[in-house]
Formats: C-alpha cells, sequence, structure tokens
C-alpha cells in the first residue's frame, strides 16, 4: 500500500509511431510494484478527472501514468497538469 499523492506534472509523448502521452510520476511519490510488468493499479486524477488504471516502470523515463486524450481534454505534451494517485 503507499499513500495518496498530489503532483504537477509536465506531458510528454512517447516517441514512436502512436506513441501515448504520459504524466510522469516523481520518484518520491512513486508506489511499489505490486503487479506483473512493473505495474500499480491506482486510482488517478487528472485536472479533476478521475479512472482507474495503473502506472508502471520504464527504464528510461521512470514511473509513468498514461493520460487518454479522453482524459487530457485538449491538453498535449508540453501541458502542465495536476495528478492525484491512490491505491486502488
Amino acid at each position: 500500500m503507499f499513500d495518496p499523492a498530489t503532483f504537477d506534472a509536465t506531458l510528454f509523448r512517447y516517441p514512436g509511431a502512436g506513441g501515448w502521452t504520459f504524466a510522469p510520476v516523481p520518484d518520491a511519490y512513486a508506489p511499489p510494484v505490486t503487479a506483473g510488468w512493473g505495474r500499480t493499479p491506482v486510482r488517478a486524477t487528472v485536472d479533476g478527472r478521475a479512472w482507474d488504471t495503473s502506472v508502471w516502470r520504464d527504464k528510461t523515463h521512470g514511473t509513468l501514468l498514461a493520460v487518454p486524450k479522453k482524459l487530457r481534454g485538449d491538453k498535449e505534451a508540453g501541458d502542465v497538469v495536476t495528478v492525484t494517485i491512490a491505491p486502488r
């Protein structure tokens, strides 16, 4: 288990064709891995929009939260969002 955390993150688009948009999770707030493939199930909120998802580890970028277009609205790579992650 981990404590809920709220932080600001600058969105970035993962390189490559069809790359997803992510909010990096600062190391200080990264929850421990609890599932396969380096994932941790979380309840995520980005700019007031909440959903159940997972964060996962990337060797290059650390802990990442994928933020789907329907949840980030008009925000794109380079924009700052307020993120909360909590256990689920």
